[in-house]
């Protein structure tokens, strides 16, 4: 039987597959594949096949790179690809913290994929991260982070006070704000930090609380804090970007939307086994009451925003249009 997908995958290939040396990228990510790193190994399937084996991204998880150390390592040119979340250096790359704000009101992964987007495509940021000699390609869109703990819940914001919670970037800023006191352990360290109790709680989306393990030791999950969430893009070398055939160039730019689209679906799957894994381990959810949010979001919210604009304006970046450009793309998105 004529197999047309067979013909078209083999058209593809050929269509890309014009430069004469093959070109091989390293890609610096950390921990092990999960959810967070989908889009990456999806990127790398895509590629191969378009240009017939001679575009290849040789992952690595941790073995070329701490993650904290990608972005200086994309700036030397250690590796072509990585990938790095913005609170881990903030100075570094004070762009695209405006994502990392508490209480920005997205709502899914969609509406995440919007807004990162159209903050890494403004002319301020592309130029923040190229003094890192970095492109932005593609966000890792995660849901917003709620926390696991130990012993009591805390279930009410006078509990905060004093938590140890593992948080970074606007999310720490939020816990703050209300008494905690935030920590930003790697996201491999959390699991020991937890169990060791230098940090009553951990901060993390549902992918990172699954991979790091730390809802194996929990005894709650707050369902509902929803304070914000962390922006953490994958970005390449501008010289390896540069000095890729138009053909490569194009294998890769054209998958950017496919690999997305896989991640999506793919964290779909994770999210839909969270209440079953909540029920085996015996995790509670806790639900804070309405007013309790409000009070978070009035004591976090508004002075964090205006600080930051007020930082970043003195910095000589413009803030208000970062931040108006992530409200307006919210808005559109829910068109």
């Amino acid at each position: 039987m004529f197999n047309w997908k067979t013909l078209a995958i083999a058209a593809t290939a050929t269509a890309f597959a014009g430069h004469a040396l093959a070109d091989e990228w390293n890609v610096s990510l950390w921990g092990k594949r999960r959810a967070f790193t989908e889009h990456v190994e999806k990127l790398a399937e895509l590629v191969s096949a378009k240009t017939g084996g001679e575009f290849t991204l040789n992952i690595s998880y941790g073995g070329l790179s701490k993650n904290r150390e990608n972005l200086d390592g994309i700036s030397i040119g250690a590796f072509e690809m990585a990938q790095f979340c913005a609170g881990y250096h903030r100075d570094k790359n004070p762009t695209i913290t405006v994502l990392e704000l508490p209480f920005l009101g997205v709502a899914t992964l969609e509406e995440e994929v919007a807004v990162s987007h159209a903050v890494y495509a403004h002319p301020a940021t592309q130029a923040d991260l190229a003094r890192w000699n970095a492109k932005l390609l593609m966000t890792s869109p995660m849901p917003q982070y709620n926390i696991v703990g130990t012993g009591d819940p805390r279930d009410a914001l006078a509990k905060f006070a004093g938590m140890r919670v593992r948080a970074t970037g606007g999310i720490g800023q939020a816990f703050k704000a209300v008494g905690a006191v935030p920590t930003s352990v790697t996201a491999t360290e959390a699991y020991n930090a937890m169990e060791s109790g230098v940090v009553d709680t951990v901060a993390f989306a549902q992918h990172a609380h699954f991979a790091y393990r730390t809802i194996d030791i929990a005894d709650w999950w707050t369902e509902n804090l929803n304070p914000g969430t962390v922006n953490c893009p994958v970005v390449v070398n501008i010289d390896a970007y540069e000095g890729l055939s138009d053909a490569h160039r194009a294998a890769l730019d054209s998958s950017i939307d496919e690999a997305i689209a896989h991640y999506l679906e793919n964290y779909g799957k994770v999210l839909a086994k969270w209440d079953t894994v909540l029920a085996e381990k015996n995790v509670a959810k806790i639900t804070l009451p309405e007013a309790e949010l409000a009070e978070f979001r009035a004591t976090a919210a508004d002075p964090i925003r205006e600080k930051w604009i007020a930082d970043m304006t003195a910095q000589g970046l413009p803030a208000q249009e970062l931040y108006d450009l992530v409200m307006s793309t919210l808005a559109d998105a829910r068109k």
